[in-house]
């Protein structure tokens, strides 16, 4: 799925989002636990329209993801991807990866995106590892959030997601995924 609005890890344009206060508040409300717009509204104390204008702004920006149920999540890891992406000469590698990873990640991955899913299960296996990376242990996570996360690294998230799962770094059931395998990394 390729999306027409700008890229939501650019530093510049995650600055701007946040430059207003409603859309501060509510972010910071998201980051706290808060994931309904009464949630929202009774942490920052800003009235239901202030809330819902800045959820829809926040979500149209794909800072936020919504799930079926009303239920609002902020996608936290475009905060590490624009940092990453913002630092100059800043590969994203673990400086700790062995150089044959290193090597393979170099070769499919260009500017903190996937050129192409390797044919090769051995190469592909090494992506898959670093992909893992991006979920924490013990979180789980629905399939929009998911896909929102892996559509970062590559437009074919479904294959990532499906790789992801046969592989073993990933475990789904009734419609949530996990972290159930790959390097852990501190």
């Amino acid at each position: 799925m390729v999306s027409d609005q700008p890229d939501p890890t650019d530093a510049v344009r995650l600055v701007g989002l946040l430059a207003d206060d409603d859309r501060r508040a509510v972010a910071a409300a998201l980051v706290l636990g808060a994931s309904t717009v009464n949630q929202v509204r009774a942490e920052t104390g800003l009235d239901t329209r202030a809330v819902v204008v800045a959820l829809q702004r926040l979500v149209d920006s794909d800072l936020v993801v919504t799930a079926g149920d009303g239920e609002y999540v902020l996608l936290g890891e475009a905060f590490r991807l624009a940092a990453r992406a913002a630092a100059p000469g800043e590969e994203a590698l673990d400086p700790n990866t062995p150089p044959d990873a290193a090597r393979i990640m170099r070769a499919f991955v260009q500017d903190g995106r996937l050129r192409s899913i390797p044919t090769s299960r051995s190469k592909r296996l090494v992506v898959l590892d670093r992909l893992a990376q991006e979920f924490e242990p013990g979180e789980r996570y629905g399939e929009r959030r998911v896909n929102a996360i892996l559509e970062r690294w590559h437009d074919d998230y479904a294959s990532l997601r499906r790789y992801l799962v046969d592989e073993g770094y990933l475990s789904r059931e009734g419609g949530q995924y996990w972290r159930s395998g790959g390097s852990f990394r501190v």
